[in-house]
């Protein structure tokens, strides 16, 4: 088992899905989101606790995808396979293959942006005033307008 950089580990299996394959992405997240709180700078990132068909809400954003005429959220398997990525690169945002930034949104909200730029891989958090992070998402970055969305967010982001 190779880790890409020497701290990404390798994507989970996820091909094919079978009946299992939600339960061995859920004990990732489990163990990298619940079991130990990561810090961002410092401040703990955490999540909303909603639950939805046993298991947190935050965590099918991370492993799947609304279908814009359903409204139904289907797996993800570029997004699942990534999943071991999220917490690691939160851990590790100062290296150079990562471009770590505070973005103001239109709302005024600022969100904290973790792309890993060659892998084409995103984390993405609420930044909140005293520096803590809340987890919103993370997903497979697989239109090439959205790099270029990214890209104008970084050259425009917070200082």
């Amino acid at each position: 088992m190779t880790l890409l950089f020497g701290w990404l580990p390798p994507m989970a299996k996820v091909n094919p899905w079978t009946a299992e394959t939600f339960d061995l992405l859920y004990a990732i997240f489990q163990r990298d989101f619940k079991d130990s709180q990561p810090l961002y700078e410092g401040h703990p990132v955490w999540f909303f606790p909603e639950m939805e068909d046993g298991k947190e809400v935050i965590f099918w954003h991370m492993t799947s995808e609304k279908n814009k005429n359903t409204g139904e959220r289907l797996a993800d398997f570029r997004r699942s396979e990534r999943l071991p990525w999220a917490r690691p690169m939160v851990d590790n945002h100062t290296h150079p293959e990562i471009l770590a930034f505070d973005y103001v949104e239109a709302d005024g909200d600022t969100n904290t942006y973790i792309w890993l730029k060659d892998h084409d891989f995103l984390v993405l958090m609420k930044r909140y005033r005293d520096g803590r992070r809340r987890l919103l998402t993370s997903f497979y970055i697989k239109y090439e307008n959205y790099r270029g969305k990214l890209q104008r967010k970084y050259s425009r982001r917070q200082k």
